[in-house]
């Protein structure tokens, strides 16, 4: 069995009738009717789950050995593999899996853990279906159509926890810049904070000394006023700008990804759906 377009495969099952016995000088096979009519495969009685029967041809051959001659006649069974199993088993969780992984790309870069559980699922997943999909399968040491598939949403899959790392990795060296300008903000509170004590303790010791004319040092205070007041206005934005980021690197990935899946199923759907079937020795029948 040639398992190179596997599932999308043709395969041909020859029916010999000879003689190992007598040479064709003593005993001669021939059909009862031509080759076209002698072989009839009623509609309703074949049937088979994992083949459509798509056609026979038959023959006469001669086998020529030490012995002699011997007339051989062939009737070839052209099978065409059902699909409809594996879409179900294999292709359809494959795809799902590749969307699955690409939903991560719409999540804030700061859902580290969501991230991280998505794209480690979704890995592990695909190499499930890979190594269920290729036990079903005789032990070849060819690619056949399905393992390009199962390779390909692989890919698909691994690229996007590729694409969580990098952006990952970005986002660090941003939260690290911000927490430069957090500390440049506490050293300033500390220092209005200084201020606000060092007018506290020189309010207390000219407190004695207070008189109807007297006043109290203001200087300080409104120093203090204005700075609470800038502190409190710049916060905000501060916090507006550290948090709910959306990288670059993931709406590119919105939209680059979900447009290269979709041109690898047209094209690989398109490739082996519209191709004839190749059956080996189809064109030797008689």
């Amino acid at each position: 069995m040639h398992l190179e377009d596997f599932p999308m495969d043709s395969h041909s099952c020859p029916l010999k009738f000879g003689s190992y016995a007598y040479t064709k000088t003593e005993v001669t096979y021939i059909w009862t009717l031509n080759a076209s009519q002698s072989v009839v495969v009623a509609a309703d009685a074949s049937r088979l789950n994992q083949y459509d029967l798509v056609g026979q041809t038959m023959g006469n051959h001669t086998i020529k050995s030490s012995t002699g001659e011997y007339t051989v006649m062939t009737a070839q069974f052209h099978l065409k593999r059902k699909i409809g199993y594996f879409v179900i088993q294999t292709y359809l969780p494959c795809i799902m899996t590749v969307i699955l992984s690409q939903v991560s790309f719409w999540l804030n870069r700061e859902s580290v853990p969501a991230r991280t559980v998505f794209g480690v699922t979704t890995v592990l997943t695909m190499t499930t279906l890979s190594i269920s999909a290729r036990n079903s399968l005789p032990k070849v040491a060819y690619a056949t159509a399905m393992d390009w598939f199962i390779a390909v949403c692989y890919a698909f899959v691994f690229s996007a926890l590729i694409e969580f790392a990098t952006v990952n990795y970005f986002t660090k060296r941003g939260w690290a810049w911000d927490g430069k300008t957090i500390v440049n903000e506490k050293k300033k509170e500390a220092a209005v904070m200084k201020k606000n004590n060092a007018y506290a303790v020189a309010v207390a010791n000219y407190a004695p000394n207070i008189t109807k004319d007297s006043t109290l040092p203001t200087i300080s205070k409104c120093g203090l006023t204005d700075n609470n007041k800038t502190a409190a206005e710049t916060k905000p934005e501060h916090n507006k700008k550290t948090f709910n980021s959306v990288s670059k690197i993931d709406r590119i990935s919105r939209i680059l990804f979900p447009v290269l899946f979709s041109s690898f199923n047209l094209v690989y759907w398109a490739t082996y759906l519209n191709r004839d079937p190749v059956i080996k020795d189809m064109d030797h029948a008689k």
